[in-house]
């Protein structure tokens, strides 16, 4: 029963090694032939080397180079695409997501599950990224009208018809957690110890965070357009209400002049709701025309062991 590893590297150049030594240490308790599969996706620092030198003297580990940086859940879609095995183990390579709970994860897999989440019983992250995290998942969770963890991220493992299906989603837009959520399958989650990142900082910034959840958005619901329905119907009524009410007030002799600046700002408040309406549709037609395009999500320039 082959086992895949798949991890994106990003800034891994003082991790990679490590990495794979404990992954090698934990999937030889539970199997005999694995294979670990490293994509290096666009770092500016020397991570391709320090994969290249260690699928020199360790066949079981592949290295699959990216030609720039896509970002992560790309670099997990190449990755994805290469990988033999029943059960396919997806982690990050800052050793956050321990690999040591591996076999837990196997274990409970086994009992007749396709899907086994890593719940983040205690996060080790500082104060600002946990809020940050929670903040994405509420406003993620409630515009795509789906249920989301923010104890839950990428570490997990899936039956190799998870994967599959995964993979045969066209969508432009990837983010593996929600598209796991989505192909559905028999799931469940345990609880495991997270670490400290070992080297470096997180290359999520706060603008790449609200980037990645607005994209998102928009590819996998279309809740915002429905919204955008119910806020015209609610202004449409106010406004309905407050000229019965004025009506009112003018035949009763309430109101000797009629205000300007109530007109104005009616203007220019209409105005702006018009223009933030079209917005989000115009970005939905954006996102249908980067998908015609049918460009690839992902292009790889090197493959080591494959």
């Amino acid at each position: 029963m082959k086992i895949s590893v798949v991890s994106p590297v990003y800034l891994g150049q003082k991790m990679v090694n490590e990495l794979v030594n404990r992954i090698d240490e934990s999937l030889s308790l539970i199997c005999d032939t694995y294979e670990i599969i490293l994509i290096e996706d666009g770092s500016p620092d020397e991570s391709w080397d320090a994969i290249e030198q260690i699928c020199k003297t360790n066949k079981n580990v592949k290295g699959v180079q990216l030609s720039r940086n896509f970002g992560q859940h790309y670099a997990i879609t190449a990755g994805l695409a290469c990988v033999t095995g029943e059960w396919v183990v997806v982690m990050d390579c800052d050793l956050q997501d321990k690999p040591e709970e591996i076999p837990n994860l196997f274990q409970k897999g086994l009992e007749g599950f396709d899907i086994v989440y890593a719940k983040r019983e205690i996060r080790q992250d500082g104060f600002l990224k946990k809020i940050s995290s929670k903040i994405f998942y509420k406003i993620f969770g409630y515009l795509t009208d789906s249920k989301q963890d923010s104890s839950i991220a990428n570490f997990g493992i899936y039956h190799q018809k998870v994967i599959q299906s995964i993979l045969s989603m066209k969508d432009h837009v990837r983010f593996f957690p929600t598209m796991v959520q989505w192909v559905g399958f028999r799931s469940t989650k345990i609880k495991v110890s997270h670490g400290w990142r070992e080297e470096g900082k997180s290359s999520y910034s706060w603008r790449k965070l609200i980037n990645l959840a607005f994209d998102n958005i928009i590819s996998f619901s279309d809740k915002p357009l429905r919204l955008t329905i119910r806020l015209g119907l609610t202004i449409a009524f106010i406004s309905f209400l407050s000229g019965i009410f004025y009506l009112y007030k003018y035949f009763n002799g309430e109101i000797k002049v009629l205000g300007f600046a109530s007109i104005v700002i009616s203007i220019w408040f209409l105005s702006g709701l018009i223009i933030f309406i079209l917005g989000i549709i115009g970005t939905y037609l954006g996102k249908t025309f980067d998908k015609v395009k049918e460009r690839p999500t992902y292009i790889i320039s090197k493959k080591l062991n494959l």
